[in-house]
C-alpha cells in the first residue's frame, strides 16, 4: 500500500517499521518533531495490527483511592492534600471494603488501588486492607500501589523494596499499576515532583517487582515542561528494562491535566499531541505488548480514534476515578461495559474483554469466566 508522506524524514523510519527493525532514539525525536500525523498513525497501525490484528482490549474494573493525604507536594498533582486540610479524606478499612463492592452490578475483574503517601498508614494497615479485599472478593485481581508508594512504604517500614513487595504479595497484591513514573529526566522531576523517588529508583522498584514474578504497567506523564528528547529518553529506558525483565504488560501515556495544580498556567494537551503520543509510543516500545488509550484522560472520543493510531486497549469501566478528576478532568467517572463495546465497534475494531493479565474473559448474565 502506498501512502503519501509529507515529512521526508519519516521515509527511512517507515522502511524500518515495515522491516520490523527497532527504532533508534534519533528516530524517536524525529517522530515527535513531525507534524505528519497521518503518517505517524499509519506506521503505528502497522505495528499495532502486526501484534494484535483488529482486537481492542478492555476490562471491567473499579478504582479504589483509599486516601488523598500525601506527604509529597508535587506541583503536577491536584489530588494529594496535607493531613490537616479540611477537604482531605482517609477511608477506614471498613469503608474501603464497602466501597469496593458498592453500587455496581457488573462483575468486576480488577481493583485498581492507588493513593497518597500517608504519613500514618502503615504497611501492616495496607496488608490488612488487601487481605480483607481478597476475603470478600476472592476472584478479583488486585492491581495495587505505584512504584512510588512501594518505595515510601519500604522506607517507613525500614524494609528493603524486595521485602516490602513480598509482604504485599503475601497479603494479596497480584500486579502493579504503572503510575508515578512521570518523566525520568532529573531536570523535569526537580520542578514537577521533587519529593518523589527519582527515575532510576522507579525503574529499580519495577525491576525488583518483575524479578519476583509480578507484572506491572508503565506510564509517562506528558504535556507539561518536558522536551521531545525527554520523552524519547523515557521511552528508551522503559524499553531497556523490558529487554531485561519482560515484566511490563502495558504502556499508558498520561496527558497532564493542569487545573488545580501549581502548573495550571500550562495549557491542556491537544488531541493532536494525544494521538502523536500513542503513535510514537507504539513505534518505540517494540517489546511492550500493549499501548493503552486511557479514556479518563484523553476523553472517550480521542481514545476511540487512538485505536487507529497504535493503541490496542481502551482501559475499563473504571468507576469513581478521583486523581485526574481533581485535576480538572471533565470525563465521566465511569463507562458501562456496553458503552465500551460501542466505542470499540464504531472504531471498526473487535472488542475483547480481558482480565488484568490479558486473558480473555467470557461473560454470561450472571457470571464471568477467565480463559486461561
Amino acid at each position: 500500500m502506498q501512502i503519501h508522506i509529507e515529512d521526508q524524514r519519516l521515509r527511512p523510519i517507515l522502511e524500518k517499521v515495515r522491516a520490523d527493525v527497532r527504532l533508534s532514539a534519533e528516530d524517536g525525536v524525529a517522530l515527535f518533531q513531525s507534524s505528519d500525523i497521518l503518517a505517524l498513525g499509519y506506521m503505528a497501525n502497522i505495528v499495532r495490527e502486526r501484534k494484535h490484528g483488529s482486537i481492542t482490549w478492555f476490562n471491567v474494573n473499579r478504582h479504589i483511592n483509599p486516601t488523598d493525604v500525601c506527604v509529597a507536594n508535587c506541583k503536577l498533582c491536584a489530588f494529594g492534600k496535607r493531613a490537616k486540610d479540611p477537604k482531605a479524606y482517609t477511608w477506614s478499612l471498613d469503608e474501603v471494603w464497602h466501597r469496593a463492592g458498592e453500587g455496581w452490578s457488573e462483575a468486576v475483574t480488577e481493583f485498581h488501588i492507588v493513593g497518597g503517601l500517608h504519613p500514618e498508614l502503615t504497611l501492616d494497615w495496607y496488608c490488612e486492607m488487601l487481605r480483607g479485599l481478597k476475603e470478600r472478593f476472592p476472584e478479583v485481581h488486585l492491581k495495587a500501589f505505584t512504584m512510588v508508594e512501594i518505595a515510601y512504604l519500604a522506607q517507613r517500614s525500614k524494609l528493603s523494596i524486595r521485602e516490602t513487595l513480598i509482604k504485599l504479595m503475601d497479603a494479596g497484591v497480584d500486579s502493579l499499576p504503572g503510575g508515578g513514573a512521570e518523566v525520568f529526566s532529573d531536570r523535569v522531576r526537580r520542578i514537577i515532583c521533587d519529593h518523589k523517588i527519582d527515575g532510576n529508583q522507579w525503574l529499580e522498584v519495577a525491576r525488583t517487582a518483575h524479578q519476583l514474578g509480578l507484572k506491572s504497567n508503565c506510564t509517562m506523564l506528558y504535556g507539561h515542561i518536558e522536551t521531545e528528547e525527554d520523552r524519547v529518553d523515557h521511552l528508551v529506558k522503559l524499553r531497556e528494562l523490558q529487554d531485561d525483565t519482560g515484566g511490563f504488560q502495558t504502556f499508558i501515556p498520561l496527558a497532564f491535566h493542569p487545573a488545580n495544580t501549581a502548573l495550571e498556567h500550562i495549557p491542556t494537551t491537544t488531541g493532536f499531541l494525544d494521538l502523536k503520543m500513542i503513535a510514537v509510543s507504539r513505534l518505540m516500545l517494540d517489546n511492550i505488548s500493549h499501548i493503552k488509550a486511557y479514556w479518563i484522560m484523553m476523553t472517550p472520543r480521542i481514545a476511540q480514534i487512538a485505536q487507529r493510531f497504535g493503541s490496542d486497549d481502551l482501559d475499563g469501566t473504571v468507576v469513581e476515578e478521583k486523581i485526574y478528576h481533581d485535576a480538572g478532568a471533565t470525563t465521566s467517572q465511569s463507562l458501562r461495559r456496553s458503552e465500551l463495546l460501542r466505542l470499540i465497534r464504531e472504531a471498526g475494531r473487535e472488542p475483547m474483554e480481558r482480565d488484568t493479565l490479558y486473558r480473555p474473559v467470557t461473560r454470561t448474565e450472571t457470571a464471568f469466566t477467565v480463559l486461561v
